[in-house]
Parts: structure tokens; C-alpha cells; sequence
């Protein structure tokens, strides 16, 4: 018998190493592509953590967390845009209060408006006063450490012949917190009559 000649497997180097570059390129843009995923992903968790839990209920798509962000980041705008409003017409308030005094009424009734609010993260107080007065600001902040509040913004505005006083207080709670309460106490603080 005879026997046959053995085949010779000839390997071509450029086909084996071209086939290898394509394959690690490909891995290289699956991984590249599950880190996009992945981070999108976070993105999109983080984003859905900072929304109120009436935006966000159940399980919902990336697009519809997407949009309900738009729709509150809207609704805080409007609320900004109506806090500056009330806070323009305190303003005007304070001038007119101010211009009555220089026409001739005295001093001898109070000229001080407090004003208490509910805001996006707390509490903020308008206070209203005149110089010859005077506003015990030492005062308003002990109330407001007994109740338990931290001011993290105050902001004083010369009005004419008074002061208008800002002041920002985070609170833990805002729906339990008692703003009629709290308006009395400073209010008893802030008036000549209760000193």
C-alpha cells in the first residue's frame, strides 16, 4: 500500500491577525458601549433620586423620568418666579409704610410686619422695621434656635426710613411645622411693647 503524502497546513499570519484586531475591536466597543449604558444608567438614578415622590411613581421608562424632570424643574421656576412677586410687593409695602411715616404719623405705634412663609426647603421670614425702632436681630435668632431652626441666608435691605430682613431657615418637617406659631413669637419679639 502506499501511503499518502501528509498535507501541510500553511497558517497565513495576515488572515489570523486580522481576524484577532476585528475581534478585539469589537470587545473594545461592547465595552465601551455597557460603560455608556452604565453610566446613563446612574445618571438617570441620580436624576430620579432629587425628583419629589409625586413626580416619580412606579416604575416608569427613562423618557417619562426625563420629562417629569422637565415638568418640575417648570413648576420650581413658577414657584420662584411667585416668591419674587410676594417679595416685590413686601417691598412696596415697606416704601409705603415708610413714606406714610415721613408725612407726619410718629413713631408711636408699631411700624414692624412679620411675615412668615412656607419656601422650597424651609421656612422664610420677612421682617419689617423702622431705625428709630430698631429690630433686635439677637432677639428674632433666639426664637428662631428655639424652635429650632438654623438660618443658612439673612439678608438686610435699607427701605426708605426701615430695614426689610430676609431671613432663610431650613426645617426638617415643613408640612408639621407651626408658621402661625412661629409668626407670634417673632412677632412678640420684634415689637416695642413686648421688650
Amino acid at each position: 500500500m502506499e501511503k499518502s503524502p501528509r498535507q501541510k497546513v500553511v497558517l497565513t499570519p495576515g488572515k489570523n491577525t486580522e481576524n484577532t484586531s476585528s475581534s478585539n475591536k469589537k470587545i473594545l466597543r461592547r465595552d465601551m458601549e455597557r460603560q455608556r449604558r452604565q453610566e446613563m444608567a446612574n445618571l438617570n438614578a441620580s436624576l430620579r433620586s432629587l425628583l419629589p415622590l409625586e413626580y416619580v411613581k412606579g416604575k416608569r421608562s427613562i423618557s417619562d423620568h426625563m420629562h417629569e424632570a422637565v415638568n418640575y424643574i417648570n413648576h420650581l421656576q413658577m414657584k420662584i418666579q411667585d416668591l419674587g412677586t410676594k417679595r416685590d410687593e413686601l417691598r412696596n409695602q415697606s416704601n409705603m409704610s415708610a413714606c406714610d411715616s415721613e408725612s407726619g404719623s410718629s413713631y408711636k405705634r408699631s411700624r414692624h410686619c412679620v411675615i412668615v412663609s412656607p419656601c422650597m426647603d424651609g421656612v422664610e421670614i420677612l421682617i419689617s422695621g423702622g431705625f428709630k425702632e430698631g429690630l433686635l436681630l439677637s432677639k428674632v435668632m433666639e426664637v428662631l434656635l428655639e424652635e429650632g431652626l438654623g438660618v443658612h441666608r439673612c439678608v438686610s435691605t435699607k427701605v426708605n426710613e426701615g430695614l426689610l430682613h430676609t431671613m432663610n431657615c431650613k426645617v426638617s418637617d415643613p408640612t408639621g411645622f407651626d408658621l402661625c406659631g412661629l409668626r407670634q413669637k417673632l412677632w412678640n419679639a420684634v415689637t416695642p411693647s413686648s421688650r
